[in-house]
């Protein structure tokens, strides 16, 4: 496991880069994975990442697994990459990437 020093630092980076709230991840899975005519059940909707990072953001930081610790640092690093890449908002037209980032908690179109 981390030591208590890197796991504050990638607990307040995770928070930052991760700007959509607990419910706000959780409504955008369920409306990404829903049909026409079908409905995913809840805590099955979105990509098993997204369904990672709802779950750490439900979580106190003293109740994080190593497997929740591995999953933040790879939060982190797929959307500091596309910043990187992009820009912090890339464009309004780039929703491919856009919804891709906000399967992982972090939509680049919102302030802060």
């Amino acid at each position: 496991m981390t030591n208590a020093l890197e796991l504050d630092a990638l607990w307040e980076e995770f928070h930052r880069v991760v700007n959509m709230t607990s419910q706000e991840l959780s409504a955008w899975l369920q409306i990404q994975d829903a049909g026409e005519e079908t409905e995913p059940l809840p805590d099955r909707a979105g990509p098993v990442t997204g369904r990672h990072v709802l779950s750490i953001l439900q979580k106190r930081r003293t109740d994080l697994t190593d497997e929740d610790v591995r999953v933040m640092y790879e939060v982190v690093d797929t959307v500091e990459s596309e910043r990187e890449e992009h820009g912090a908002a890339g464009t309004t037209d780039d929703t491919r990437r856009r919804h891709r980032l906000m399967s992982l908690g972090h939509d680049p179109l919102k302030a802060g």
